[in-house]
This record gives C-alpha cells, sequence and structure tokens, in this order.
C-alpha cells in the first residue's frame, strides 16, 4: 500500500510538474507582452492615457496634461455595428436529420440563447476583442448547479486569464493542441471547490518554501521591522527571510489538451456513420445496442480532450473531458498567422500625438497671459518688480514709473509655432483613417452635407470594419455548432422547454416538450439523431426589425394594400400592443372571448334544431301528400289531381335546401368544436407536463 502511495505521488508530482512546464512555456511565449498592451489599450479606452511618471513631470513644470478621448467614440460606432447585426441561427438537415427536429433545435437554441442573455454576452465577447488587443472568448459548458438534467450555460471569460496553444496557427480551435485558464485563488476557495486535502497540501508548500516559484504563490504583505518586501515580475510578493508566510493566493492553472485513446465506435454498415460508444456504457450495454440496431463496433486511435487542473505541485483533477471539444470559442478581432490584435492597438500612437500637441497647445495659450516685463531697476513709483509680477496680468493696470527713467516693457509671449494645428488635425485624421471611422459613422458631418453623400461614406466606413464583423460571424459558426453538439449529447431524455415567440418576443412563452415517448414507443422531437447544419444569417436588432416592419406595413397600406388594424398595431411600439390588437380582433369578429364562443354556439344549436324541425314538418307535409297520392291513383290523370303534386316537388326542394343549410351548419360546428377541444388538450396537457416535472424535480432532489 506505502508503494502505490509513491508511486501515486510521484505520478501526481510529474503530471503538476509537466503542467507547469506548458503553462511557464505559453506564459513566456507572448502571453505576458499580451498582458501588458491589452491593459494599455483598455485605459486608453477609459480615457486613461497618461503614464504616471510623465503627468508628474508636467505638473512640476505646471504644464497640462490633456485627454482628447477620440478612441472611445471610434470604438462604440464599432460596438453599435455589431449591436445592429443579430445573429439569426437556425439549423437545417443533413445525415439522417429531419425537417421537423431541425426546426425543434432552432427553438432550442433560441431558449439556450433567452437563458444566457447571449446578445449581452455576445457584445462582451466582442468588445474584448476589439479593446483588449484582438481577443475575448465564449465559454460553453453543461451546468448541473440549478438542475439535474443539465443546462448549458455560456459565459464570457476575461482574455488575460486565457493562454492559447504557442503553436497555434488558425482561428479555429478544433485546430489547437492545448487551451489554458489561469486565475488567483484562496486557499479557502480551493478547499471548496477541490476538498480539504488539497488546500492542506498547497498550504504546507507554501508556507515552506517548496512552490514552483513566484508567479506560483502570492504572500501577505506582512513583515517583520523595516525589511523590504520583493516583488517578482508580475507583481507578486515574495517574503523574505525574516517575513511571515501568509499566503493570499495561489495560481490554479486549468488546462484542456488534446491526447491519443483508444475509443470504440458504432458503425452503422448502410451508411458507414460512425458514431463514438459513451464512455460510461459497459460492455454488455454497447454490443446489446449494436445488436438491437444492426451496428458494428469497431476500435481505433483518436485524440480526445484531457481535463487537467493543478496548483504548483498539487493536481486538483486530472480526467477524460465530458466534452468533444474545448469548452472555450474564440473571438479575434484580426487575425494573422497566429498572431491576433485589436483596433486599438493601432490608434495608441496617434491618440499620444493628439494629446501631446493639444498640450502644447494649451500651454502656450496659458502662458501668453503673463509673459513677463521688462523693468530698469529702481523705475517703479509705488510697487515693486514682485509686485508687477503678480499684477501684471490684470486688466487696467496703471503703471507709475518715475521720470527720467526707461518705462516697462511688456515681454512679447511665445507665438504658437507654425503649422501647430495643422499637426493636431493631422493627428485627429489619423484616427479616423486607420480605424476607418469617418464622420458620418459618428454621425458629426456638418449640415451642408447631403443625405446620399453621407449614406455613400458610411457605407465606405462599414466596409473598412469589415473585417471584425466578419471574424464575429465565424466565432458565431463555431458557437453554434457547439451548443448543437452538447444539446444532441445531453438533452437526450424527456424535458419540457419554454419557448421564446420567434415573432414577438414579448408574448408569454411556448411549452414544448423533447424526447418525448409516446405510448406506441416512438419518441417525439427526438434530438439526440440525425446531423444538421448550421445556418446564421444577420438580422436586424428587435426595435429597429419593428420600425422597419411598421413603417413598411403603413407604406404597403397607403398603396392600397388591404393591411388590417390589428397588423398595424402589433408591429407598433405602443406598450399593450398585443391586449389593444386582440380588442380590435375582437370588436371587428376576427376573434371571439370565450364567453362569446360558447354565446356562439348556443345560437349555432339553436338554429340547426329550428332547421332539424323545419325538415320533419316538410317531411310530414310530403309524406301526407304521397299517401293522398296512392290513395287518389286512379284518378292521376285528372287535371284537378296536378296542384298536389306540384306542391310535393316545391316542399321536396325546400327540404333540400334545409338539409344542405343544416350540413354546412353541422361542418362548421365541428369545426369550431374542434378548435375548442384543441385549445383545451393543448392546455391539459401543459398542466400535466409541468405536474409531472415539478414531481420529478422533487423526487430528484429529495
Amino acid at each position: 500500500m506505502a508503494k502505490q502511495s509513491k508511486i501515486s505521488s510521484e505520478k501526481e508530482h510529474q503530471t503538476a510538474s509537466s503542467q507547469w512546464d506548458r503553462y511557464v512555456r505559453a506564459r513566456d511565449n507572448g502571453h505576458l507582452d499580451y498582458i501588458e498592451l491589452a491593459k494599455k489599450c483598455d485605459a486608453f479606452y477609459r480615457g486613461d492615457q497618461w503614464a504616471m511618471e510623465d503627468i508628474a513631470t508636467l505638473d512640476s513644470e505646471g504644464r497640462p496634461a490633456l485627454t482628447i478621448n477620440t478612441i472611445l467614440p471610434t470604438v462604440n460606432t464599432v460596438l453599435g455595428e455589431q449591436s445592429s447585426r443579430r445573429a439569426d441561427v437556425k439549423f437545417k438537415p443533413r445525415k439522417g436529420g429531419d425537417e421537423e427536429v431541425a426546426n425543434t433545435l432552432t427553438k432550442v437554441f433560441m431558449q439556450v440563447s433567452d437563458n444566457n442573455k447571449l446578445d449581452w454576452v455576445e457584445q462582451q465577447v466582442f468588445s474584448d476583442g476589439l479593446i483588449l488587443d484582438g481577443r475575448g472568448y465564449f465559454d460553453v459548458r453543461v451546468d448541473f448547479s440549478d438542475s439535474v438534467e443539465g443546462e448549458i450555460r455560456i459565459t464570457a471569460k476575461d482574455p488575460l486569464d486565457i493562454l492559447i496553444d504557442p503553436d497555434a496557427k488558425e482561428y479555429d480551435p478544433k485546430s489547437w493542441n492545448e487551451v489554458f485558464e489561469t486565475k488567483w485563488m484562496t486557499l479557502d476557495d480551493i478547499e471548496e471547490m477541490y476538498g480539504k486535502d488539497k488546500a492542506e497540501a498547497l498550504r504546507f508548500i507554501a508556507e515552506n518554501g517548496n512552490s514552483f516559484g513566484r508567479d506560483s504563490v502570492e504572500y501577505e504583505e506582512t513583515r517583520y521591522g523595516d525589511i523590504d518586501t520583493r516583488e517578482d515580475f508580475l507583481g507578486a510578493q515574495i517574503p523574505g527571510e525574516d517575513e511571515y508566510r501568509n499566503v493570499k493566493a495561489l495560481r490554479v492553472i486549468e488546462r484542456q489538451h488534446r491526447k491519443l485513446s483508444r475509443c470504440e465506435y458504432y458503425v452503422d454498415p448502410l451508411t458507414g456513420d460512425q458514431r463514438l460508444v459513451p464512455e460510461a456504457w459497459g460492455d454488455r450495454k454497447a454490443k446489446k445496442f449494436a445488436k438491437d440496431h444492426n451496428l458494428s463496433i469497431i476500435s481505433k486511435m483518436m485524440k480526445k480532450v484531457r481535463w487537467t487542473v493543478t496548483c504548483d505541485q498539487v493536481v486538483l483533477h486530472d480526467d477524460w473531458s465530458p466534452y468533444d471539444d474545448f469548452t472555450v470559442v474564440p473571438y479575434f478581432a484580426y487575425f494573422r498567422r497566429g498572431k491576433p490584435f485589436g483596433m486599438v492597438r493601432n490608434l495608441l500612437s496617434p491618440q499620444e500625438q493628439l494629446n501631446k500637441i493639444a498640450s502644447q497647445e494649451l500651454h502656450i495659450v496659458n502662458t501668453t497671459a503673463n509673459s513677463g516685463w521688462l523693468v530698469e531697476a529702481g523705475s517703479l513709483v509705488g510697487m515693486n518688480s514682485d509686485d508687477l509680477e503678480e499684477h501684471g496680468a490684470e486688466t487696467g493696470l496703471v503703471l507709475e514709473y518715475a521720470r527720467g527713467t526707461t518705462p516697462p516693457v511688456k515681454i512679447q509671449p511665445n507665438q504658437i509655432p507654425t503649422g501647430l494645428d495643422r499637426i493636431s488635425q493631422k493627428a485627429a485624421s489619423n484616427i479616423k483613417a486607420i480605424s476607418g471611422i469617418n464622420d458620418s459613422m459618428l454621425g458629426t458631418d456638418s449640415a451642408e452635407v447631403s443625405g446620399i453623400a453621407i449614406q455613400a461614406k458610411q457605407n465606405r466606413g462599414t466596409i473598412m470594419i469589415q473585417v471584425p464583423l466578419d471574424n464575429l460571424g465565424k466565432t458565431r459558426q463555431y458557437l453554434a455548432e457547439k451548443t448543437l453538439n452538447l444539446i444532441q449529447r445531453f438533452y437526450t431524455e424527456e424535458r419540457l422547454i419554454q419557448i421564446t415567440n420567434e415573432e414577438d418576443p414579448m408574448k408569454p412563452r411556448e411549452p414544448m416538450v423533447v424526447n418525448q415517448m409516446t405510448p406506441e414507443g416512438r419518441i417525439v422531437n427526438d434530438l439526440t439523431l440525425g446531423e444538421y447544419d448550421v445556418v446564421i444569417s444577420t438580422a436586424p436588432a428587435r426595435d429597429s426589425f419593428d420600425e422597419m416592419q411598421f413603417a413598411e406595413a403603413i407604406s404597403l397600406r397607403s398603396a392600397g394594400v388591404a393591411i388590417p388594424d390589428d397588423a398595424i398595431i402589433e408591429y407598433s411600439h405602443l406598450s399593450k400592443k398585443a391586449e389593444l390588437a386582440k380588442r380590435i380582433r375582437m370588436i371587428t369578429g376576427v376573434e371571439q372571448s370565450p364567453e362569446q364562443m360558447e354565446m356562439s354556439a348556443m345560437q349555432q344549436q339553436l338554429a340547426m334544431q329550428e332547421l332539424q324541425l323545419g325538415i320533419e314538418k316538410i317531411g310530414a307535409e310530403i309524406q301526407k301528400l304521397q299517401s293522398e297520392a296512392a290513395v287518389n291513383m286512379a284518378e292521376v290523370q285528372d287535371t284537378a289531381e296536378i296542384a298536389p303534386q306540384l306542391k310535393m316537388m316545391e316542399l321536396q326542394s325546400e327540404m333540400r335546401q334545409k338539409e344542405m343549410e343544416l350540413q354546412l351548419r353541422r361542418e362548421l360546428a365541428d369545426l369550431t368544436n374542434q378548435t375548442r377541444v384543441s385549445n383545451q388538450e393543448t392546455s391539459a396537457a401543459t398542466r400535466i407536463a409541468t405536474t409531472a416535472m415539478q414531481q420529478t424535480n422533487k423526487t430528484n432532489q429529495g
């Protein structure tokens, strides 16, 4: 047992050491430089554009340090373009796919998007890519904290915490060998997440100075006497010999990496399709499934994702990932041969130039207010040179000098150097030229510019920023594919999903049951089968879309198209438009309340009863006439008996009309009743499904 424990400890140390070496390689291969540049770009976006030492120097010289932040509106303009172009994700069937299931998957994706506020998360990732030197990251995984069934969670990661494969040359993370997420955690947090034993082992390592070094453990700034603490290259405190070793935080390294492993696959002999055998299945279950579905099983080597979490020399977690690929989905504003970069990077220099020139211009203006005096010694009457220095720039100053002396002379102030204003204008224009954001896109065009010219300039500016928007399209594709994979892999049990109304998100969500087993043994809305392609189109934001629809509806109505009033109301921005549209439909008879529907049904029933009585009455009269005709058969040639026959024909014609009317009314009543029953069944099914889900959740929680 002791030998086994020693081997296990040695293996753990080897794993932790190997992980640390991989992290250091990725860190020293440009990540530290990226952090420094990303922080600078972020500071410039926020308006913090002067170094502290430069401000101190200028302040000591009495010179201003102006900040004319043109980066903020420039970046915000691109963010506005992204906000106005929302992604519309749909799925279409491919191999073994079904059109109905594809539509269901589309609705499930909408539900996942709504639950995760995906529009807001995407804006955060997009802004990170523009500002933090080109890098933004989604994280997509299944979270079981709120539901035993698991819910897909999509979040935005801090780009400073993510280290991508230094050997990566492509945008697509499927081509990467590894990706890191690193963060500082306290011992309490580590204990809560990974257990007390792990935390105690780390405490022992940190307090005895056996850690991997400066970037692994951060200490509190407590010490004896006046012994100075030393700092590492990242600012982490390293205790001196006489200091307390109070551990502040430790660096936790989470690494997802690809590793070869032998895996078993199901193979369809008819199509050749392959599907991975679930790891949780035993050999017996896997073979039974293959036999039941006429599949064969093959074994082959493949790269799987290994998930390893370490902290210094301790392995916190090391196992195969439950996902087919990395959880990280990148967004790179610009990407060139494995080197991402953002919009702000190339705006730093012209922004610094603009600030310095503006500060210099203000300094020159300030110094012209009191440029100084030339005064002959002892020539001033009633004041001395110090008084003149203090009050020499005041309006209405009267100077008295002694007779026979040279009068005081104002020193000519420094003139603003010729061309300095043009340099300032050039710096501002350089920012517009580099970013592609012109006055038209910023909304600062002069009033003399025509609308057509403004539109043309806006279109040219949009072309300049198309690259980061196109890269966002790539990221959206990867994100949708990953979400689809998680839906098909983890949404395997029957579950009730609340779907947002696509046409009107303000309407109540519609319930939908997926993976539902019918009494006949058929699964309705089976999300696990088939392959599907992702189709992404760009749609305007909901407000803009509604405005376009409303304007177009009004235009078509003005042109004579009979667009109903309720449709016009639905596209408006009225706060209670749904209620108002419903009332209009009820007034016009298009839609009826339950009471009105019941009254209509009663009226239909009474009308049918009257028709039935009329038919029976006519039938009795016809029968009477037929009996009389049979008695008087011998006299049928008598012309006096033609009248009863004509009467019978009239009655038969009237009877046929009433029977036709009755049949139509019955069909209408049946249709109305079917609609009412269908609505009731839908409502009842929803209540039953909701109750069943609640009971299941209570059972699982219990």
